[in-house]
């Protein structure tokens, strides 16, 4: 049987579904998987070893550029790729109308939310098979259950295991314990001050534990730089492919994060995470994972880096083998 994956983003939405490709791998084993993602999560969604196939879409672009005749021809392009692939079953696991009607490309029966369960109702107009699944449950729950429900078993929901490992040799190059530093996010009140992520470098160098950091964009390389001419022990990794960036968060011994979606790449991998959130509530879509915290600032306050090095003590005290 052979089933397409859809959920094209956001990242942290494509880590989300991890677990739920894990419970399908192993009560499933005669299901080949594959995956529509948009064109920059593509070497996310293939970190886990059942993804057989990726078919990346390009929503984001080709919104811009409607009227581009490249536009049309790799959309045209997408459709022919994935009905040349014969799948037995397309799994809407975003419920929205974009990837409702990315699923109808594939000219296959598609399953997924059914109207008071996905998150744009009008999806399930595509579908032919729907199911419904709790609106409070975690985003992570909610997929697993979907997917269950879809392909016929019941999810272990008191394990949770993403299935995924870090490429290789991530901080090979880097000496000592490092502790990676995700200060980048979408959203300048998500950000926590620069003068937090300097104290906490510090904190961790005193702990014996070098500062990592890394950068997309000309501001979050100013706040990366910040960082290193205060705490000159940091090293930063220059802006690189996910994958690469992926493999040296997958090697910390501690990340600590805005909420950001490399932040629940981290949890994903099971490294001690600590989550930073200042503006959203982590609710139903914060980090998780057997080392995962998230702290949550209070109405009126921000979260304090000695607070933040205190969760990371208690993380980092739980990884140690014989730990409770």
């Amino acid at each position: 049987m052979k089933v397409l994956i859809v959920k094209t983003s956001s990242m942290g939405d494509v880590i989300h579904t991890f677990p739920a490709v894990e419970d399908a791998r192993r009560a499933r084993p005669d299901i080949s998987f594959h995956w529509c993602v948009e064109e920059a999560f593509a070497g996310i969604a293939a970190l886990h070893p059942a993804i057989q196939t990726i078919h990346s879409v390009a929503i984001r672009r080709w919104r811009g550029k409607l009227l581009e005749p490249v536009t049309w021809r790799e959309v045209v392009g997408l459709r022919s790729a994935l009905r040349a692939s014969r799948y037995d079953l397309v799994l809407d696991a975003q419920g929205l109308l974009k990837s409702a009607l990315v699923a109808r490309l594939a000219a296959a029966p598609i399953a997924g939310f059914d109207r008071s369960s996905a998150r744009e109702p009008s999806a399930t107009m595509f579908y032919d098979r729907r199911y419904s699944v709790p609106r409070d449950l975690h985003a992570i729950e909610r997929t697993r259950r979907l997917f269950g429900l879809a392909l016929g078993y019941q999810p272990d929901l008191s394990n949770l295991d993403s299935g995924i490992v870090p490429p290789a040799d991530g901080s090979a190059s880097i000496a000592g314990q490092t502790a990676f530093l995700l200060h980048g996010t979408s959203r300048e009140d998500k950000k926590w001050p620069v003068a937090d992520w300097i104290e906490i470098a510090r904190l961790l160098v005193a702990r014996e534990m070098t500062p990592v950091t890394t950068w997309s964009n000309d501001r979050e390389q100013a706040v990366a730089e910040a960082i290193t001419r205060a705490v000159s022990q940091t090293v930063v990794v220059p802006r690189s492919p996910l994958a690469e960036i992926a493999a040296v968060i997958g090697g910390s011994a501690l990340v600590i994060g805005a909420d950001t979606g490399l932040t629940h790449l981290a949890s994903a991998f099971g490294v001690p995470t600590v989550a930073v959130f200042l503006a959203t509530e982590p609710g139903l879509t914060g980090p998780r994972g057997p080392f995962a915290s998230t702290l949550l600032a209070a109405p009126g306050r921000s979260v304090t880096p000695p607070e933040v090095m205190a969760e990371a003590e208690r993380l980092l005290a739980l990884k140690l083998p014989g730990s409770a």
